[in-house]
């Protein structure tokens, strides 16, 4: 449970413009899609992509660390890491059956015999979709525990995009159709509570001297 009285003791200390921009913002997030990347060698890319969820409103980026150790890439993810939840995987088991338990199908973003266009995609199951790396794609692990795969139609003779170009157009094109769907997308009342509170801590300098200040006068 949230703490509404800490929480408005927080929000009373930023101005009335960020506090509107934050509750505009959290109309807009959603959990029914989240996405997750497996060992992106190039932490650029992986920066982009967490940048295009926080544009489009997705609330989680899973990162799976298997081979490469990963650090954000501020200037490319241009603050997107105090605004969007990162859950990071030691492993492509843990990172699937966390997922799994969560509700989502596994969508694996790769050209496959069973592959299903973007526009033709079924945005009303929770959906985790899984990018790979910028060469090989995704591990044949993901492939084989994937419950669908997802491809973006192309016209050309090059056969592969960019990650963080073939994340933010699929991203796109499934929070626009979502939000103009009738489906539940939207965060739950808890759920922007709990963000509020975490928007409001990284929006104020100094947060740990306020923190023992507020909690020692209680």
């Amino acid at each position: 449970m949230i703490d509404l009285d800490y929480l408005h003791f927080l929000e009373n200390i930023l101005t009335a413009n960020r506090k509107n921009k934050f509750l505009k913002v959290l109309e807009n997030r959603t959990k029914h899609f989240t996405i997750a990347v497996e060992d992106v060698f190039q932490m650029h890319n992986a920066s982009a992509v967490m940048r295009s969820c926080e544009i489009f409103g997705i609330q989680e980026l899973n990162v799976i660390e298997q081979r490469y150790g990963k650090s954000i890439d501020k200037e490319i993810a241009m603050g997107a890491q105090k605004w969007v939840d990162i859950n990071k995987f030691d492993n492509v088991t843990n990172c699937v059956d966390t997922l799994k338990n969560k509700g989502y199908q596994i969508i694996a973003t790769t050209p496959h015999e069973n592959d299903c266009l973007l526009d033709n995609f079924d945005i009303s199951k929770p959906s985790a979709l899984f990018f790979g790396t910028e060469r090989d794609g995704l591990s044949e692990e993901i492939l084989r525990k994937a419950d669908g795969f997802l491809k973006i139609p192309m016209v050309g003779f090059t056969e592969s995009l960019n990650i963080s170009v073939s994340a933010a157009i699929i991203i796109q094109n499934l929070t626009n159709r979502l939000r103009n769907s009738d489906i539940e997308w939207r965060l739950s009342e808890e759920e922007i509570l709990v963000k509020r509170l975490a928007w409001a801590k990284n929006s104020i300098k100094d947060i740990k001297r306020i923190e023992e200040r507020y909690f020692s006068e209680l």
